[in-house]
């Protein structure tokens, strides 16, 4: 296999953490289907994107506030 050489920010990270949970949720699921593997894939990834926008939007973060 060849390498690959990635570079992620670390909100980048945190996303990859959070798919990989989901996808691995749907894995194991009995619904889980080998031949969709990569649809799985691609909708852990808009799930995890989709959470964290929620907490964004959700949350005042520090260094957030208005002046």
């Amino acid at each position: 296999m060849a390498k690959t050489y990635l570079s992620l920010q670390q909100s980048e990270g945190y996303i990859v953490l959070a798919a990989a949970k989901i996808y691995a949720a749907y894995v194991g699921s009995d619904r889980f289907e080998e031949a969709q593997e990569e649809a799985y894939m691609e909708k852990s990834i808009r799930d995890a994107i989709r959470i964290a926008k929620t907490v964004d939007a959700a949350i005042i973060a520090e260094g957030e506030m208005d002046a």
